[in-house]
């Protein structure tokens, strides 16, 4: 019988760590609770959960911190938690890193929703061995590897899933609707800019002149679209 996967949630509220922490573990994951950043960060370092469920408002160390040093260090998949609604600062913290947010009051369900989600992205759904190559960039799919002009680009889960739908329809236009629905799923209830935030984190990663992209291209009005060939 498989392991069940590893859930860690850092909340710094007792009531609502131990809600989450029963309803996680009803939906059959294994839980590690942290109070605080600094306990949290121990945690992910040393017990590697599959997965992160971090509230920004933590003592020691903040969810803002916390998120940037995970991010660093590994692409474990981070939902972040908030009690803040604007738009700003959800942005801020995809762009630091997080992969999904979810915003208090929420659902057990939704919560446990967003989970599956993201570890199912983790996962990927392609068969072992399966190496896709379109241009100067190659992914290997069963190792999650990206190789740029040979040489190994470290991605996150987000990044890679990202990427991955782009090589399956190089010099397509895709919209935005279309990047959620085949990358991050119809349940990612999120917006345009969000979106245009993880394009920008990928070429980061893989453009030789992030500013001036020639693999992801803007098509104003439209959406995205990746030219193996990096014509202008």
């Amino acid at each position: 019988m498989p392991m069940p996967e590893k859930i860690l949630i850092v909340e710094d509220e007792a009531r609502i760590a131990r809600w989450t922490q029963t309803y996680v573990e009803n939906a059959g994951y294994e839980c590690l609770v942290a109070y605080n950043g600094r306990d949290a960060l121990y945690l992910a370092r040393h017990e590697k959960p599959d997965l992160v469920v971090l509230d920004l408002m933590i003592p020691e160390m903040d969810g803002w911190t916390l998120c940037k040093i995970l991010r660093q260090e590994s692409d474990i998949p981070i939902i972040m938690v908030t009690a803040k609604t604007l738009e700003s600062d959800i942005i801020n913290g995809l762009k630091i890193g997080a992969d999904d947010y979810v915003t208090k009051p929420f659902s057990p369900a939704e919560l446990v929703a967003r989970i599956e989600a993201a570890l199912r992205r983790a996962k990927g759904r392609l068969q072992p061995t399966h190496t896709v190559k379109v241009g100067d960039i190659e992914l290997d799919l069963s190792a999650r590897l990206c190789h740029v002009n040979g040489k190994m680009i470290t991605l996150t889960t987000s990044q890679f899933e990202l990427l991955h739908f782009f090589l399956q329809h190089p010099n397509q236009v895709l919209s935005r609707e279309q990047i959620i629905a085949n990358v991050f799923g119809l349940d990612f209830d999120s917006f345009d800019r969000a979106v245009d935030i993880h394009i920008r984190r990928l070429r980061t990663r893989i453009e030789p002149d992030p500013s001036n992209p020639t693999y992801i291209q803007t098509v104003f009005g439209a959406g995205y679209r990746f030219c193996p060939d990096k014509e202008n």
